[in-house]
């Protein structure tokens, strides 16, 4: 998709992708390290992909992002979701949504070297914190 179609995108349909472009992400990672059933393969996935780590990772990373990337960020931020945050603060809630956001507006741009690299920096962050 081009990239000035993708920017008119609104911040929700951004995340909207990119929480299944991220979640996948995850998943295919935890297959590369783990010979395990589906269900315990899952709740490893969680630990990436709730709002509080995805939150904490953004907050992270967010020093690297370009102007373009923070622009969708601060966005999604703003943005007023139907949905309410069940396990997670609001603040964590909005970060976690700018960080699939990110996700998806990189994802439905093509910048798939950028996209990898962001992802695998979330994954990392939510490492360091489970550590």
């Amino acid at each position: 998709m081009e990239e000035s179609k993708v920017i008119q995108l609104s911040a929700l349909t951004l995340a909207f992708i990119g929480d299944s472009v991220y979640t996948l992400f995850v998943r295919e990672r935890a297959l590369e390290i783990m010979d395990a059933k589906p269900n315990k393969i899952n709740n490893y996935c969680k630990g990436y992909v709730c709002a509080t780590a995805q939150a904490k990772a953004y907050r992270k990373i967010e020093g690297e992002l370009t102007e373009d990337e923070k622009n969708i960020a601060h966005r999604a931020r703003n943005s007023h979701p139907a949905n309410k945050a069940k396990n997670a603060t609001a603040a964590d809630y909005m970060n976690a949504t700018a960080l699939e956001a990110l996700i998806g507006y990189l994802h439905l741009s093509g910048k798939t070297e950028r996209l990898k690299y962001i992802q695998h920096r979330a994954m990392e962050e939510t490492d360091e914190q489970s550590r």
